[in-house]
């Protein structure tokens, strides 16, 4: 998997299938020559992709020779595997279909069972089901009782029609915070969500794994929408957690006090074992306050982790007695198994845990079982060691007693796909969660998916969604207002999301809601009072419609063609004169009043005439007029720095028909005398 694998393959090389014994092993017993050094070291630090491409220039010279010089060639059915297997590590199941159908089809007495078992996984990655089923059966055959899986794919009491005839129970949801890069292994925090994500910034461009070339991993949270159905990334999770490597998979004691995550074998530097291989560790941190500041800190090790093996993908028990993991220490039936430990004396720093115990072969396998999480009553887990459509597939298994669960339950499609599918979390009383998955119709690698379950007992039925959509007007004149901060609360007042109406005073929440859900609006502008207004969303699928009305924050205050304005009487000025009449006087002590209310107000001043008279001698006239009544309202205590401008603009601003030559009545030519005030801020 470029995907997930990325974590378990591309932070610690335990967690790849075994592949350092396993590929050792097989090699053995087919290679009497290396011939390919640098592809070979390539592949044992699990940087497939330059491997595979050295391997692909190795066949392109051997093909250039006769077919029979490498017919019974030990060193080429070695490059054959390692190519093969440098593809299905990668969770390139196309190409690694292809080089293991030649090696296959030419060598299938020679090879070890285990092609076998990776050809029918790469064959259900390309969709070939019925020819998986088929080498899946030979797998069984060739292997009869050594390796569980054999039982498990031999498809005598369940076969993969079987697992494609599951009654669909999932739907299905892509994130928005999904990238092109790796995000995956999400956990519910409080109200929110945190997962692991490649997200290549200038932060991580110069730390890139090798496995499938992608930034370092780390961890990051996000809020939950109303119905859970999508995500908003707020940022890191934690910068104290958060180092140069990768840190992801966390899980969290049931108070929210306690983070338990995985993160690479560091100290100050990656530590690797006798072979060379990094492995994962399982570490804690506690959530101190100081200074009404909340961080993680107290980091430690957990003691049953190993400089020899891999420990990681934390789960604990609703009750916070039990921390479920992954891990390859001796004592796996598998590549990797489920193990549970008891969380002892929880009294802060004197923590201590259980010997790890095998969930045992009901659950576990000889492959690989990967990202549990517990339930009150079931434990999930990805695994490609029981039969599946390709990949990692996600099961179910119900806890029968303590410590005891019962067979594993395929969840069947569109949950899972012939890809790999992992990182399942599920709130079981809302019947919502979350999966990953590296599905062909993904963003970019591994993604995180929203989905809705609906339980097989009862019938498929409709989702109900609502959009919430509405207009603002003014509550006096009824006319419609623009550029309004419209924000959306749930039932605890927690922001949800915001939007501004455009010029028709229309406004469209674009976040998707639940149906008969409580709500709240609240509308905002410059100069109007805040409003805001609860309802309730319709119990069909739809939409609701909230209209709110403002009224601005004075009656002087009026919104005139998007811009506030501060109404009065008209003031009059003596004829061709600009000095402040008693009677105007009046009317600009209404400003002073007003500003003197709101003292954050900054205004500007237009004053216009009528047409009569020369242009010029208008805008000159206007602009003492304007400057004139600035200076009354200094005079009357206010700051000259609120009064942004004061300008006259004579006859070029009529608003009526009134122009030079044109016959009006006085009215008509008053209509354009008039001064103007213009709020701009407060």
């Amino acid at each position: 998997m470029k995907k997930i694998i990325t974590l378990i393959i591309a932070l610690a090389a335990s967690f790849s299938f075994a592949q350092n014994s396993v590929e050792d092993n097989l090699s053995a017993k087919t290679s009497t020559k290396n011939s390919t050094p640098k592809a070979d070291e390539l592949f044992k630090r699990m940087w497939y992709k330059e491997a595979a491409a050295l391997y692909e220039k190795e066949f392109e010279k051997i093909d250039k020779k006769t077919t029979d010089l490498i017919n019974d060639n030990k060193e080429f059915i070695r490059l054959l595997e390692r190519a093969g297997d440098s593809y299905f590590f990668n969770t390139d199941m196309k190409n690694a279909y292809r080089i293991y159908d030649r090696l296959i089809s030419n060598y299938y007495e020679k090879v070890d069972p285990e092609y076998i078992f990776r050809y029918a996984h790469s064959l259900e990655g390309v969709g070939k089901y019925k020819e998986a089923k088929q080498w899946m059966k030979e797998f069984s055959k060739r292997t009869k009782k050594g390796d569980d899986r054999s039982g498990n794919f031999n498809q005598n009491e369940v076969s993969v029609e079987d697992i494609l005839a599951i009654k669909p129970q999932f739907i299905l949801h892509n994130l928005s915070i999904n990238g092109e890069y790796s995000d995956f292994g999400p956990m519910y925090y409080k109200d929110k969500l945190v997962y692991s994500s490649a997200i290549d910034s200038s932060n991580y461009h110069t730390r890139i794994y090798h496995w499938n070339e992608q930034p370092f991993l780390n961890m990051y949270v996000s809020n939950l929408n109303a119905i859970e159905s999508d995500v908003k990334n707020i940022g890191e999770f934690s910068e104290k957690l958060n180092t140069k490597y990768h840190e992801a998979t966390l899980a969290f004691s049931p108070d929210y006090k306690r983070v338990y995550f995985t993160r690479n074998n560091y100290d100050g530097e990656l530590v690797r074992d006798s072979d060379g291989t990094n492995h994962l560790k399982l570490y804690s941190a506690d959530l101190v306050t100081k200074d009404d500041v909340a961080t993680w800190d107290n980091v430690k090790e957990l003691p049953f982790n190993s400089e020899e093996y891999s420990v990681g993908h934390p789960t604990v028990s609703n009750d916070g007695k039990l921390l479920y993991f992954v891990s390859d220490m001796p004592g796996s039936i598998g590549a990797t198994d489920v193990f549970v430990v008891d969380i002892l004396n929880q009294e802060g720093n004197k923590t201590s845990y259980s010997k790890p115990r095998n969930l045992g072969d009901k659950v576990n396998t000889a492959g690989r079982e990967m990202f549990p999480y517990i339930t009150e009553n079931t434990l999930y887990f990805a695994s490609d060691g029981h039969l599946g459509l390709g990949g990692l597939d996600v099961f179910k298994s119900s806890i029968i007693d303590e410590g005891n669960f019962n067979s594993p339950t395929n969840l069947g499609a569109p949950l899972n796909s012939k890809k790999d599918d992992f990182s399942f979390i599920i709130k079981e009383d809302k019947n919502r969660g979350f999966v990953a998955s590296n599905r062909d119709e993904g963003k970019g690698d591994d993604d995180i998916y929203s989905f809705v379950r609906i339980p097989l007992a009862d019938e498929p039925k409709e989702i109900c969604e609502q959009q919430v959509k509405g207009y603002i007007s003014n509550a006096i004149t009824g006319e419609r207002i623009g550029n309004v901060m419209v924000t959306l609360f749930d039932e605890k007042n927690q922001k949800i999301a915001s939007t501004t109406t455009d010029l028709n005073g229309k406004y469209n929440f674009d976040t998707t809601l639940g149906c008969s859900i409580k709500y709240k609006v609240e509308a905002s502008k410059t100069g109007y009072g805040v409003k805001t207004k609860p309802f309730t969303t319709d119990s069909k699928n739809g939409e609701t419609i909230v209209p709110l009305g403002l009224e601005t924050l004075n009656e002087l205050i009026v919104e005139e063609q998007g811009l506030l304005k501060i109404k009065i009487g008209i003031i009059y000025f003596n004829l061709n004169k600009s000095f402040i009449r008693n009677d105007a006087g009046i009317e600009l002590n209404k400003i002073v009043v007003l500003m003197r209310q709101y003292p954050k107000m900054i205004i500007k001043i237009e004053s216009h005439t009528d047409a009569r008279n020369t242009d010029a001698y208008n805008l000159a006239l206007s602009d003492r007029r304007a400057k004139s009544t600035r200076d009354y309202l200094i005079s009357q205590g206010i700051e000259a720095n609120r009064i942004k401008s004061a300008i006259g603009y004579g006859e070029s601003r009529l608003i009526n028909k009134c122009a030079n030559g044109v016959t009006c009545s006085e009215a008509e030519h008053q209509l354009n005398r008039r001064s103007e005030f213009i709020i701009l801020g407060m």
